[in-house]
């Protein structure tokens, strides 16, 4: 290699250990991809440095990258400035070493390194925050206050890596059935569905908000013959919940699609959802062992109960509750008890539900909307959607609204509108799921909440 290997000239944080610049150095391989068949073969890697055990004469330095960790060894009495220069920086600092593969029995992969030049490139300051290599646990707080730390141990970034995948299986699926990707404002003059969850903003000289739901731009596109759109991207929620299950901002995948009911949409969210779980099961099987985890085995089509059915099975159980209100947390846990993974719950009470949501014809208090859970946690909301003007602009003032706000909206259903149906998916709510994580916090990098706003 080329450029001064261990010749640095910079004064970094840490103690006066020099760093260098990249120059043209470039990695050849991560470490997940070395092996012992690469013996005798010359590499250049570059990580974090996870752990430093100098034993005086020897001394083993664990490197760790995004895919995996290697062992690079060093000998004092061969090694000389390299031996020094490695073994006095301190954990999490950034190095690229250049070297040669060995095989070793004595080693714990069957292979190390060793190096024949190394390049300081970033000294990390001591103590950490937050550890790294350590065993011991920190409690949420500290972990997302140093998210960048936090996200560096494998157990946590493979959280965000079946995430990752779990969006590309969503879109793989969802563009084989004919769905257009689509990106709707975030900056809204008029709240989705009414109520108080809205973030309010200035907007220039007028009053905007952070938008809810992409859900009647999404509706107005069904006027636009586009036919089938998709849209992931974000959502914000003014609600002040303080829960392990809630977030102010998060990630909504969206569907609406022309000439459906809500049997149609509730079968195209289990082709995205089946889509997502086997892609994670095909790409993603490294996280899930390290996570030691499997993913739920269950396959569409999943059973459908109705909301009168619930209310009845809540009521045999001595709970009170009357028809026409929400499921509470333990109206759900009993109905979760009787149903296994995930489950439609359908029919709901119009009023339950948001004004664009279509009412049984021969059954007006009943509407065409449908919740997916998984065990006691909901995953997803859905519907048919009014598609008849009239009808329309009767339920927005049905509850309280006022239609001269919707106009934009409205305007669209009176020149032509196929009947539609769509849903909202939760990337977050999925992904805990998936990953059985605790706390949502845990598959979003950033969360916001009621008491978090940096990082």
């Amino acid at each position: 290699m080329t450029d001064g290997a261990g010749d640095g000239n910079m004064d970094g944080p840490g103690g006066g250990v020099a760093v260098e610049p990249l120059g043209d150095w470039r990695r050849t391989h991560l470490l997940g991809d070395l092996s012992a068949e690469l013996d005798g073969e010359e590499v250049v890697v570059g990580g974090w440095i996870h752990e430093t055990r100098n034993l005086g004469g020897l001394c083993f330095v664990v490197l760790r990258d995004r895919s995996g960790r290697v062992q690079v060894t060093l000998v004092k009495r061969k090694d000389g400035p390299l031996f020094s220069r490695l073994a006095s920086l301190s954990r999490e600092s950034v190095v690229m070493v250049c070297g040669v593969v060995q095989a070793s029995e004595k080693a714990g992969m069957g292979f190390e390194i060793r190096p024949s030049g190394v390049k300081v490139l970033s000294v990390a300051e001591a103590p950490l925050p937050l550890g790294v290599a350590d065993v011991v646990g920190a409690d949420m707080d500290t972990r997302l206050d140093n998210r960048f730390l936090d996200l560096r141990k494998p157990e946590v970034s493979a959280i965000f890596k079946i995430r990752s995948t779990i969006l590309e299986g969503v879109r793989d699926a969802l563009r084989r059935e004919g769905f257009v990707e689509v990106h709707t404002p975030k900056i809204v003059a008029t709240a989705t569905e009414g109520g108080t969850s809205l973030f309010p903003m200035k907007y220039f000289d007028r009053p905007a908000f952070l938008n809810q739901s992409p859900q009647l731009y999404k509706q107005i596109l069904m006027a636009s013959g586009l036919d089938r759109v998709m849209e992931i991207g974000p959502a914000f929620r003014a609600e002040e919940h303080d829960t392990s299950r809630h977030l102010n901002e998060f990630t909504s995948i969206d569907i609406e699609m022309s000439f459906a009911d809500e049997e149609d949409a509730m079968g195209m969210l289990e082709k995205a959802i089946e889509g997502a779980r086997e892609m994670v099961w095909r790409e993603n099987q490294k996280e899930l062992d390290l996570l030691g985890i499997s993913l739920p085995e269950q396959k569409p089509p999943y059973p459908r109960i109705t909301y009168d059915e619930c209310v009845e099975m809540v009521s045999s159980r001595g709970l009170d509750m009357e028809w026409g209100e929400d499921l509470s947390m333990e109206a759900t846990r009993i109905v979760a008890e009787e149903m296994e993974g995930f489950y439609f719950i359908t029919r709901w009470p119009t009023e339950e539900k948001p004004f664009y949501a279509m009412p049984f014809e021969d059954r007006p208090e009943v509407c065409r909307a449908f919740d997916l859970n998984y065990r006691e946690k909901e995953v997803t909301s859905g519907a048919q959607r009014i598609h008849d003007p009239v009808l329309l602009e009767k339920r927005i003032r049905d509850q309280g609204l006022d239609p001269r706000g919707f106009e934009f909206y409205l305007r669209a259903f009176r020149y032509g509108v196929p009947p539609h149906a769509g849903w909202g998916l939760g990337a977050e709510r999925i992904t805990m799921i998936f990953t059985q994580a605790d706390n949502i916090r845990e598959c979003v990098l950033f969360p916001r909440d009621r008491h978090r706003l940096v990082p």
